[in-house]
């Protein structure tokens, strides 16, 4: 039940936040070291202990810009390497875009799979990424990627993060999305347990400290400038620099340069989604690409913009148009599904579940308190109430769950997330449409996380990881690979930052 409150406060898209010092021992002997302030913000971590400003010093074994998964990842990594890192964040609380990640993150040959007898491999894995990254995917980082997976997991589960809760997200053959114990969202326990680890192992961490510019001296990476709110600039130095700023989904102005046919789509991302991180790496010769890559995602609540997570598919639902009927096999690729939706009449429809999938599926309570969940005791009385024809829909449903018997669906051959038919009342419905999720594009790096410039040369002393870097997925994401990325390059980010410390 904490795991699923945790999830569910975090994904809130407005949330009241309190931020106060770390709890480290030198905070704990300042009677000035605890500060309080109340912001609205778009998504975040709950009530959690910061660093105050007036312990910033000067310089750090290692600066880390962004304090989502990824930049939390590499600090502890970085920290257990015997470094002394520091993690500045522009937003008033740690998460960024890791805080509102609802399905899981993926991962072939677990420990966990194994355990539920599902047998998979990281060659699977790579195919079907590949696949549904249209074959555009760095491949040298995608092996990478799969081949670390299973490790991930296990240093999570190490540090007390345990994703033992198996389902499956759309374009994958195998249950890999790994999510907590008790099937709720992955954003606010995943969040909670890394800023678990990184107070645990006293790693300064400021918030509401915006990192405005990257510098390079004497042809290494190792300053930066900082804006903390109501101070004058800043100078920090580090003997390397880490970038983890995530994307630029909430950027209007850059949506709007690479992909302009998206002006005016709602967007799941929190308002720190800029690409100042890319900007900045930019300006020091980093190379960007796949900037026009930019992901719609098929299931957004529009009004508020909030994502309804993938795993709602995965754990059976299927999607209605506005006559009450399948259109598309709602676990293929995102963009496909997207692109279903889209040439609909009125380019929205219906995702449609019963009680079995609510269950199963605990980030559905969240939609439902914030009012976006529909019911009703039958399927012809939650059709009355979306306004769809009552028989069209309960002979779709029946349809389904015959299907789902025969596992053959021989209107869309729907192959996976068909364990269980809709015939558990009530039933529900949420109206969702398209909206802008992710972006594929960003800086180049190398399996060692480390940028490259224009002539993939490393440059000396910065490094990357997660969504503000590009090419690993290609053309399309993976739903549940956001998640697994982070953790896997922020874990070799904080790992080779530390080795190239260690010998300069």
């Amino acid at each position: 039940m904490k795991k699923l409150l945790a999830s569910l406060f975090i994904v809130t898209s407005v949330i009241t936040m309190s931020a106060c010092s770390s709890d480290n021992s030198a905070s704990k002997e300042s009677s000035n070291s605890s500060t309080k302030e109340t912001t609205d913000v778009s998504s975040g971590a709950s009530e959690q202990a910061y660093t105050d400003p007036k312990e910033m010093k000067d310089s750090y074994d290692l600066v880390i810009v962004g304090a989502g998964g990824a930049g939390m990842t590499a600090a502890i990594e970085a920290k257990d390497a015997g470094l002394n890192p520091v993690i500045l964040e522009k937003m008033p609380v740690a998460g960024g875009n890791t805080s509102k990640s609802s399905s899981g993150m993926n991962a072939s040959e677990t420990k966990f799979q194994k355990a539920d007898g599902i047998t998979d491999s990281n060659d699977a894995f790579y195919e079907e990424t590949l696949k549904g990254g249209g074959g555009t995917n760095d491949k040298e980082m995608l092996r990478y990627f799969v081949d670390h997976s299973a490790d991930a997991i296990d240093w999570l589960d190490t540090n007390g993060i345990t994703l033992d809760n198996l389902t499956i997200t759309g374009g994958m053959s195998e249950k890999r999305t790994h999510r907590p114990s008790d099937g709720s969202a992955i954003g606010g326990y995943l969040v909670e347990g890394l800023l678990k680890n990184v107070h645990e192992r006293e790693i300064p961490i400021f918030v509401n400290t915006d990192v405005t510019d990257i510098k390079k001296n004497d042809g290494t990476v190792n300053e930066v400038t900082v804006q903390v709110q109501g101070e004058k600039p800043k100078e920090i130095t580090g003997k390397a620099i880490v970038v983890t700023t995530g994307g630029f989904g909430a950027s209007k102005e850059l949506i709007e340069e690479y992909r302009p046919d998206l002006k005016g789509y709602v967007t799941t991302n929190q308002e720190g989604s800029t690409g100042d991180g890319i900007k900045m790496i930019e300006k020091l010769g980093g190379q960007a690409v796949d900037m026009d890559k930019i992901q719609i995602h098929p299931t957004v609540q529009q009004d508020k913009g909030v994502l309804i997570g993938e795993v709602v598919r995965g754990e059976g639902a299927i999607l209605v148009n506005n006559d009450g009927e399948r259109f598309v096999n709602e676990m293929d690729t995102r963009d496909k599904v997207s692109a279903a939706i889209t040439a609909l009449p009125d380019k929205s429809a219906y995702l449609i579940f019963d009680q079995g999938v609510r269950d199963r599926a605990k980030a559905i309570d969240f939609y439902d308190e914030k009012g976006y969940v529909t019911a009703g005791d039958s399927i012809e009385e939650l059709a009355k109430a979306i306004n769809v024809p009552e028989e069209t829909l309960a002979t779709t449903v029946n349809t389904w769950n015959s299907e789902v018997a025969d596992k053959n669906d021989t209107q869309f051959n729907r192959t996976t997330a068909m364990d269980n038919d809709l015939s558990k009342p009530k039933y529900y419905a949420i109206k969702i449409a398209p909206g802008i999720h992710y972006t594929m594009g960003g800086v180049k790096i190398n399996t060692n996380t480390e940028v490259l410039n224009a002539d993939n040369e490393p440059i000396k002393g910065l490094y990357a990881a997660g969504e503000v870097t590009g090419g690993l997925h290609g053309d399309n994401r993976i739903g549940g690979n956001s998640v697994a990325e982070i953790i896997i390059f922020g874990r070799q980010a904080g790992q080779q930052a530390a080795k190239f410390v260690s010998e300069n």
